[in-house]
């Protein structure tokens, strides 16, 4: 097999799974592919030139690409101005869409709550699940009201944990720039999680769990009314979105829930651990920021 045979295959298997540029060198997946495709039509007819275990710089190289042994510095969070180019991108296709617009109805206590205090106040004394016991305090969430991006996590971790606020640690101040990226302060926002209370130890949210703090979620979403939400990792999303599909298949397409669009992306948390994934996540959030500003086409 070719070397560039091996390397295309690899390439496609990283694309499929959400990753859009390669660490190591300041190439994107897609230009790799092409210089590949390039060097396969100019030597159809050449032998193969097999690489060496392991050494994916060879495979490069050997399909034609010159590759710097150089380690690129690492891309910064806002690679490009948000001014809209003069030639805009078309927006991404329509994805899942969750309900239809107008308010869900809700019997008991949350029918009577008309506020984001409201909704606070209840998820405070919350006994619908085990988390309780465990956690030192209930994060229902802050920001504006009158927000119209609310940006929805996970869960709460141990620095939300011991304040009683959503995203205060480091995942939450590279969120904190994120939307600052995108020209919006916290408090313009509103900051919520899937979960109102801390898993022990940071554990994923049981299916029980995700059940019992929905309702408060979905409350919380009727009374702001944001023009958009932001989903942040995969529970948020498939919260949400009622599906069981990974972010590398959600990202790309305007989901609606109840007629909010809702755009899908990486888990700030995630963005620590894989600072490939900033790049495509700047992508998401742009994408919000455009439907923010009433883009349409």
């Amino acid at each position: 097999m070719h070397a560039e045979d091996l390397l295309r295959r690899y390439l496609e298997q990283r694309r499929d799974q959400g990753e859009v540029e390669l660490v190591l060198d300041t190439l994107s997946v897609e230009d790799v592919m092409q210089i590949i495709g390039a060097a396969r039509r100019g030597r159809a007819d050449a032998a193969p030139t097999p690489p060496a275990p392991g050494d994916w710089r060879h495979a490069l190289r050997s399909a034609g690409a010159e590759v710097s042994t150089a380690t690129p510095a690492r891309r910064p969070l806002e690679p490009a101005p948000l001014e809209a180019p003069t030639a805009p991108a078309a927006l991404p296709p329509d994805g899942l869409v969750v309900g239809t617009e107008g308010n869900e109805l809700f019997g008991g206590e949350l029918a009577h709550c008309q506020t984001i205090d409201d909704v606070a106040a209840l998820i405070k004394g919350c006994r619908k699940c085990d988390l309780y016991r465990t956690a030192k305090h209930p994060v229902p969430g802050e920001g504006s009201a009158a927000a119209r991006l609310v940006c929805v996590g996970e869960a709460p971790g141990a620095s939300e944990d011991e304040t009683g606020r959503p995203f205060v640690g480091q995942a939450g101040m590279l969120l904190t720039k994120i939307l600052e990226a995108i020209k919006l302060s916290r408090d313009e926002a509103f900051i919520v999680n899937v979960l109102k209370h801390r898993p022990p130890g940071n554990r994923n949210p049981l299916p029980t769990e995700v059940d019992a703090c929905r309702p408060y979620l979905i409350r919380q979403l009727e009374i702001i009314r944001p023009s958009v939400i932001v989903a942040f990792g995969t529970f948020a999303a498939q919260t949400l979105l009622d599906t069981k599909l990974s972010i590398s298949k959600l990202r790309g397409a305007i989901h609606r829930y109840h007629g909010i669009p809702v755009v899908v992306t990486y888990h700030p948390a995630a963005l620590l651990r894989n600072p490939a994934w900033k790049r495509p996540t700047w992508e998401d959030v742009q994408l919000a920021r455009r439907l923010l500003d009433g883009v349409r086409k």
